[in-house]
């Protein structure tokens, strides 16, 4: 039985996926998906440098355990991997891989063996001064074997008895090529013949040479199995650090042939979701060249896939299906990932192939009975099947199909089926768990389009698919004849409903795309208003301030020396700002009502009540009247309930907070309530110092004004202006 990558056409996108993986192993990968997501995408951000080509050290560790020597190349097989590691922690990588990675802390012991070996692989001749002294030994031997083997192929003694002037390499020895009698002028050993009957031999010269060699060589063989013997032993010790190491690098190397596999080909990674279904926008299934992208949305329990005979049914499953299996595994493919979403699934099943079996004496429709038998077994599947009703009568298996996918799916099993059949779209079109895609022909070059249409059944187009693949005209249209005016009306009828629709939601996207584009336009728009708005706010602010800080200054001078024309010209300053209030307060008023939310200069408030231009609005907790003019519309946010202030302030007209106020006249009660108001307002508006006169008269409403002033807590200090003024400066 085929796997399921096999079934899906995924042979060759998995063959080419594992060539980046450092050894063989299991797609899957042990634990938590979404922390292994959260490493894959911190190393894309990176360039991992390509880990060594690794056997699997299982054999090696168990041996390790049973007190075995290992080899010196199985031994630096581990020094490679502990190298790696060393390389990764230099390389500094982003959290959370960087943080693992320190983690590892390599034993100093294990460190020490590593420095033994050059990055060949050999022992390190600084290490061991024979190794060198061997290895220097061999050198010259093999130069001396060399020279001798040349210097007898051009003697003149030989000259006859040689066959060319070459040496042969014969069964891993160097000699000569020499005819028959060569006996009588050169003292050699025979090795082998050739199949001209020549002799190949070594010379009795250079045979000493060769039992150097081998002396030579059996001494260094004996230094390796010495350091072999006690690497081994040091190892021992750390066969637990050993295996957690080599898993270790099993997990990273899933990690960077993802990234580097994704980086090759320019796919994305989907991680798969909690929420059920699955939407694929411009999926490209690996095994196809120039494919037409995917977009297609199957969220409900069932999808049913009708429509034209050769036209992309199949290859839509298997898309569906891939798209589950490589986000499972977090393997990375060609789509768009911000809108693609891909549920979660215990298991994804392809009921694909012709199960028939003579062997086994199973026909077609008795394997899939099979095969749907063992998904009551099942729960929180994946399940595609091809041609559902392939085997027995359609009518019959429409009925029975149904019934099994109605069952089935409330075991949380999801369905992609495809079928040529009418009926059994028909019996399901009506439930609201059923999603119909309908795949598109075109009609008028009479082929596929390869697209698909949510919510809609397709025609099967058979006539006209048997016409492209040469079916003579004359035996279509006996075929149609005999189908029936009827059924074909049925036909033309279910294609106009697909076209239409197909019209109706091209003509959707259009609306919707030019609805999107005016409803930016419209952001720009008021983001503009709103910039220019602020920008005038910050220029009347800057306006405002200069005023008020020449006016400071005019009242810091007149408290050291009073002077009524300077008094004079500060009010009529004053009138000329108010006469510019006013002419800025002509612009039409907004349209307003209570509970909107509103902007009064920096300030977001609600408006409470309004009267004629002006209204009531509370701001953090203070309530204030203010001309209707000064207020625009805030942003839409939603309303949350405030708490109940605990006092209320009614401030008039305060668009520009004034410096001063006059309580002459007024009643204790009243003078009061003004100076309340007065103060909120200078509070608001972030004045720090304020003048109020109250005259010298009988001293009452300059002892109202005291009392108060010691009561509220935002008054720093105050005192009466020299000279006897009826003045009193409040510092705030």
């Amino acid at each position: 039985m085929r796997s399921l990558p096999e079934k899906l056409d995924l042979g060759d996108y998995l063959q080419s996926f594992q060539s980046f993986l450092a050894r063989p192993k299991p797609v899957a990968m042990e634990g938590d998906v979404h922390l292994h997501h959260r490493f894959i995408k911190a190393l894309s951000s990176v360039e991992i440098p390509e880990p060594p080509q690794m056997p699997s050290m299982e054999d090696r560790l168990m041996r390790l355990s049973k007190q075995a020597v290992l080899g010196l190349d199985e031994i630096f097989d581990f020094i490679r991997m502990v190298r790696y590691f060393n390389r990764l922690r230099a390389l500094g990588l982003p959290e959370p891989a960087g943080s693992w990675i320190a983690e590892i802390e390599i034993p100093e012991a294990v460190v020490e063996i590593g420095t033994f070996f050059t990055d060949e692989g050999e022992l390190n001749p600084e290490k061991e001064p024979e190794l060198a002294d061997i290895g220097e030994a061999l050198r010259r031997n093999r130069e001396a074997i060399r020279e001798t083997l040349y210097s007898l192929a051009r003697s003149e003694r030989l000259r006859d008895y040689l066959v060319d002037q070459q040496i042969h390499l014969q069964n891993g020895e160097e000699t000569l090529l020499v005819r028959g009698g060569f006996s009588s002028v050169l003292k050699a050993t025979v090795v082998g013949r050739s199949s001209g009957g020549f002799f190949y031999v070594i010379p009795e010269r250079v045979r000493h040479l060769k039992e150097r060699e081998l002396e030579l060589l059996s001494r260094r063989e004996a230094i390796h199995w010495r350091y072999a013997r006690e690497f081994s032993e040091r190892l021992r010790g750390w066969e637990r650090f050993l295996r957690y190491l080599d898993r270790q690098f099993d997990r990273f190397d899933h990690y960077q042939a993802r990234v580097r596999f994704a980086r090759s080909r320019d796919y994305e990674f989907v991680l798969p979701s909690k929420e059920p279904g699955i939407v694929l926008r411009e999926f490209a299934h690996p095994a196809l060249e120039n494919p037409v992208p995917v977009s297609i949305r199957a969220v409900k329990p069932i999808v049913l896939v009708t429509g034209v005979n050769a036209g992309g049914k199949t290859m839509l499953l298997k898309s569906i299906l891939s798209a589950a299996w490589m986000s499972k595994y977090l393997l990375p493919f060609r789509c768009n990932a911000a809108e693609t979403r891909i549920g979660h699934y215990r298991n994804i099943e392809a009921i694909i192939d012709d199960p028939q079996s003579v062997k086994n004496d199973i026909s077609t429709f008795a394997g899939r009975m099979l095969e749907f038998s063992r998904l009551f077994r099942e729960r929180e599947a994946l399940v595609g099947v091809d041609e559902i009703e392939l085997g027995t009568d359609a009518d019959e298996a429409a009925s029975l199909f149904r019934v099994l996918l109605e069952t089935l799916k409330e075991r949380e099993i999801t369905f992609v089926v495809t079928t040529h059949h009418k009926r059994l779209a028909s019996l399901m079109a009506g439930e609201e768990d059923v999603e119909l895609v309908a795949a598109l022909y075109d009609e008028e070059r009479r082929q596929p389009t390869f697209t698909y249409l949510e919510g809609s059944i397709g025609k099967s187009y058979a006539f006209e698919t048997a016409e492209r693949y040469g079916i003579p005209a004359s035996v279509v249209a006996k075929a149609r004849e005999l189908y029936g005016e009827d059924k074909e009306r049925l036909n033309e009828l279910i294609e106009q409903s697909t076209r239409l629709e197909a019209e109706m939601r091209r003509k959707i996207d259009e609306v919707e795309r030019s609805t999107e584009a005016l409803r930016r336009k419209e952001e720009q728009l008021k983001a503009l208003e709103e910039k220019m708005r602020e920008e005038q706010r910050k220029a009347l602010s800057t306006l405002e301030n200069r005023y008020n800080a020449a006016t400071k200054r005019a009242l810091a001078a007149l408290k050291k020396a009073e002077n009524p024309e300077a008094r004079r010209l500060l009010n009529e300053a004053h009138r000329h700002k108010n006469r510019a209030r006013m002419r800025e307060s002509k612009a039409e008023p907004l349209q307003l009502k209570v509970g909107d939310r509103v902007k009064y200069r920096s300030h977001t408030a609600e408006i409470l009540s309004l009267k004629e231009k002006e209204a009531m609005i509370s701001v953090d907790g203070l309530k204030m009247r203010v001309p209707l003019s000064k207020l625009r519309p805030a942003a839409a946010t939603p309303k949350v309930k405030k708490p109940k202030p605990v006092s209320q302030v009614k401030v008039e007209k305060s668009d520009r907070a004034p410096l001063h106020i006059k309580l002459l006249g007024m009643r204790a009660d009243e003078a009061e309530e003004a100076l309340d108001a007065f103060l909120s307002n200078a509070l608001l508006h972030g004045l720090g110092e304020v003048e109020i006169i109250h005259g010298t008269g009988t001293g009452v409403l300059a002892k109202v004004v005291s009392d108060y002033l010691k009561r509220h807590p935002r008054v720093k200090n105050f005192y009466r202006m020299p000279g006897n003024m009826g003045a009193t400066i409040a510092e705030l």
